[in-house]
Order: structure tokens, then C-alpha cells, then sequence
């Protein structure tokens, strides 16, 4: 909608806008969902069709352009994303919280390989800044520039931890390894989590098998 917001468009148009302008590096966008999507706004009445347009020997398209209603959704949509922060479950994130069914060795040697591939993403993302930078007002790349500043976050805690790894400084890796190689709960760890453990009988049960979530056995099965 925020594409019909600059003028009425056929489906085809919004799409090849949003190549144009590169938004598949910051939005998940399937281009083949957008004639429904379209007409699916038309259905609640958050676009209508605005004329038909007829180029050269090609078939009319039709035009779609944003209703008064759609532009109040349109605001009020943009205006929460900005300002409301949402929990997003980030994949990297979730591996962290389950990065104990895999030995620290290997750990260690996955988030290595992680940190250079955030590396050459980096620099690929101040190359794209640095040409464009002169060439585009700046409000047209905060979002890049905001993609360079969550990895410049990601690459500094990758290399930090990596470096702690390397020195034997992170707490509770003896007993991660004991766990892994044996497959037997430390002691501290079980009273750990008599400690921590919360009312949820489902998140009671999905902990079970180790701290994980699953018993070294299940390793290959789980993933």
C-alpha cells in the first residue's frame, strides 16, 4: 500500500518498484502473492481500481489506487512497526539458546565460520553505502545503514565471544562438555534448574534430556 500511496499501479508495477529499489534485501516479499494481495486489499476496501492502462499491443491493465481507508490503514500500520517494538524470534538467536546440544569445540568453530560470512556481508553493505551515500539523499538508506550497524553489533559479540572461547573464560563450558561427552546433567545444572524453572508444565517438559532440550542420544534426531 505504501507503493499505491505514490500513485495508482498495476500489480507488475509494484513489483518491479520493489526490485528497482532493492526492498528484498529488507522486506520478505513474494512476488507471486501480489495480485492476491492486491485484490485482497480491494476486498476490504483498502484500494479500488483507479483506470485502465493499455501500453503498446499489450493487454489493459488495471490500475489500483489507495482509498481513504486505505491510507489511514497504511499510516497507522507504518506507525506501530516504527515506534512498538516487536519480539522477532531471530533464527541466529534461537540456535543460541539451544547452542549446548552441539559440542564447544564445534560451537566454537560454527560461530568462527558465522563471523566471515557477517564479515563479507559487511563489507558488501559499505561498499553499496559508500557508492550510493553521494549519489541519494540519506533518508533513502537508513535501512541499509541501519543493516550496517546490526552487523557491525553481530561481527563485535561474534568476535568477543570467539576470543573468550579460544581463552576458556566462558562459564559453564567444563560442564557443557562433561554433558555432551557423557551425557549426564551436572549437579550445579539440575539445581539450577529446580531454581529457575517456571510454572509452565509444557516448558517444563520441553526441557527435559538436559539443558538443550534433548539428551545427547536424540542429537541426530532433533534439528
Amino acid at each position: 500500500m505504501v507503493f499505491l500511496g505514490e500513485r495508482p499501479m498495476h500489480p507488475y508495477e509494484i513489483a518491479r518498484m520493489l526490485r528497482q529499489r532493492g526492498k528484498e534485501h529488507s522486506i520478505k516479499i513474494n512476488y507471486g502473492s501480489l495480485y492476491t494481495v492486491v485484490q485482497n486489499l480491494e476486498k476490504y476496501g483498502f484500494v479500488e481500481v483507479a483506470g485502465v492502462q493499455r501500453l503498446g499491443n499489450r493487454p489493459e491493465r488495471t490500475l489500483y489506487g489507495l482509498t481513504e481507508d486505505g491510507r489511514t490503514e497504511t499510516h497507522d500500520w507504518l506507525a506501530d512497526l516504527v515506534a512498538v517494538p516487536v519480539r522477532e524470534y531471530p533464527a541466529f538467536e534461537s540456535a543460541l539458546s539451544l547452542i549446548m546440544a552441539l559440542h564447544p569445540d564445534e560451537a566454537a568453530e560454527l560461530l568462527a565460520e558465522r563471523l566471515s560470512a557477517l564479515e563479507l556481508q559487511l563489507a558488501g553493505t559499505q561498499g553499496v553505502l559508500a557508492r550510493l551515500e553521494g549519489e541519494l539523499p540519506r533518508i533513502f538508506l537508513v535501512e541499509t545503514e541501519y543493516q550496517r550497524h546490526m552487523l557491525e553489533a553481530q561481527i563485535g559479540w561474534l568476535r568477543g565471544m570467539i576470543k573468550e572461547f579460544a581463552a576458556g573464560t566462558v562459564t559453564g563450558t567444563a560442564e557443557w562438555r562433561s554433558w555432551y561427552e557423557t551425557g549426564g546433567v551436572p549437579e550445579r545444572w539440575a539445581e539450577l534448574e529446580g531454581e529457575f524453572r517456571g510454572p509452565d508444565p509444557a516448558g517444563e517438559a520441553a526441557g527435559a534430556g538436559g539443558p538443550a532440550g534433548t539428551s545427547p542420544e536424540a542429537r541426530g534426531k532433533n534439528h
